[in-house]
């Protein structure tokens, strides 16, 4: 069974562009909508995001929205804990490829670490 976790010096979540997440207020309160448009560079890449080292400038103090756990998850987007797996999965394949292709390294790199076979997706 793949297992979800978070790849080192991926990034592809930081790729933070609104217009790719035309439902940020559904979820989002309005406080956290205002911290998240303020956290949007110019290029949609978070203000935070170290692009040089891929990495995280604020990991330890990042807000509720950049993390991922069962209770945000469940509060946040009404995910039960038995599913936040699944789901964090399948977020990160879909946020991946649309930052950086689905045959990118990235995306390898996160489906060797969560333990999901290349020749498994239906895609190839």
């Amino acid at each position: 069974m793949a297992t979800w976790q978070c790849v080192k010096q991926c990034g592809a979540c930081c790729n933070l562009t609104p217009s790719d997440r035309p439902d940020l207020d559904e979820y989002l309160l309005p406080e956290e909508l205002e911290v998240y448009m303020s956290m949007v560079g110019e290029d949609g890449w978070c203000i935070n995001y170290d692009r040089l080292n891929r990495e995280c400038r604020i990991y330890a103090d990042r807000p509720r929205f950049c993390r991922v756990e069962s209770e945000i998850f469940q509060d946040m987007y009404g995910i039960e804990p038995e599913e936040l797996n699944d789901f964090a999965i399948e977020c990160c394949q879909e946020q991946i490829t649309g930052v950086y292709g689905n045959l990118s390294l990235e995306m390898l790199r996160f489906e060797r670490a969560v333990g999901i076979s290349p020749l498994a997706r239906p895609e190839l």
